[in-house]
């Protein structure tokens, strides 16, 4: 009786034996297809960037688009994917943004404008960072051995149009212009370093100059109402602050007759009468260029040089200067407007 109980037993043992192993392999084909749905979704081996812009406008936009037509030419459509975030133009933002990116352990980041540049260097030394919208990266970056390149894991392109050349094209248009205002955000070094070459420049000619500075746009109306009173034209460097808030100043200088020399084509749309204009889709496509050297072909971002615009333009705002009336020279290319 024993020997049948025990027998019994041991094939009972063996039947749950068997279905353990079916169901043993049932799962573990099941989880082979889950990781291949997994690999799928995530793009395989697609390069994943994360895109950290400070605000929206027309400049940064461009820039961002660029950036992103390079890397979908050079790695094909399902070669990279995107994380594009905006940080509204908050600094704390900027960061949360970054940090995220940091976390997830992207491939790359593009950092549009100064405050993104600055918030990834300090976030991360090992994730290559590429700059672009960004005038001076040796200001933004506290670097005063400037070689050309940064030496970190930062590199990136320059939105800097030539400031002595911005200059002359205020004393061509405006010619009886006794003092010039210059108007940026405190908060944004690169404007300042802007400012100071074109006061250098004003020096060279003997033109007087006030500085005007708003720490956020909440002061932009104020502070540009008072410069209105006291001087005969402004100049606007590529500031951020500032060219999100290109009606406020338009409805004050219009008005008051006092002409706006921007340093770039989108605040110059919003409310100047010209500039010396670059492309920002232009340096974000040669962003993308550099991001793609760096992720495909092992390039040193610590020894790549800042990249430049390749030429400039002048530009005149049709609409401002006809209400203003001021002649343009023949050689200036109208803004085009919606």
């Amino acid at each position: 009786m024993k020997k049948k109980v025990l027998s019994i037993m041991m094939a009972a043992a063996l039947v749950l034996s068997l279905a353990a192993c079916g169901n043993s392999s049932d799962n573990k084909g099941g989880t082979e297809t889950k990781t291949e749905e997994k690999k799928e979704d995530a793009s395989g081996d697609a390069y994943r960037i994360g895109i950290c812009q400070l605000v929206q406008h027309d400049a940064l936009d461009a820039a961002t688009e660029g950036f992103k037509d390079a890397l979908i030419k050079l790695c094909g459509e399902d070669g990279v994917t995107f994380d594009e975030q905006n940080a509204q133009g908050e600094h704390n933002m900027c960061a949360t943004i970054v940090n995220q990116f940091v976390s997830d352990d992207v491939d790359l980041i593009l950092a549009n404008a100064t405050d993104p540049l600055t918030t990834a260097a300090t976030a991360t030394a090992d994730i290559p960072v590429i700059g672009t919208s960004v005038t001076d990266y040796a200001t933004a970056l506290q670097i005063e051995d400037w070689t050309g390149a940064t030496g970190i894991n930062v590199s990136g392109t320059s939105d800097l149009a030539p400031i002595d050349e911005q200059e002359a094209m205020l004393k061509e248009l405006l010619p009886e212009a006794k003092t010039v205002g210059i108007l940026y955000c405190s908060a944004e070094p690169n404007s300042k370093y802007q400012a100071e070459l074109f006061e250098e420049a004003l020096k060279a000619d003997d033109i007087a100059y006030k500085e005007y500075t708003a720490a956020d746009s909440n002061e932009i109306q104020s502070v540009v109402t008072s410069a209105v009173s006291e001087v005969d034209a402004i100049y606007i460097p590529t500031d951020n602050t500032m060219a999100a808030s290109t009606e406020i100043i338009k409805n004050v200088c219009v008005p008051a007759e006092i002409p706006v020399i921007a340093g770039e084509q989108g605040i110059c749309t919003g409310c100047g009468i010209a500039t010396l204009s670059i492309s920002y889709y232009d340096i974000g496509y040669k962003a993308g260029e550099m991001a793609y050297e760096v992720l495909a072909n092992g390039a040193d971002i610590s020894a790549m040089d800042i990249e430049f615009a390749p030429e400039v333009t002048k530009m005149y705002n049709k609409a401002i200067c006809d209400e203003l009336e001021i002649t343009v020279p023949e050689d200036y290319e109208a803004i085009e407007t919606e």
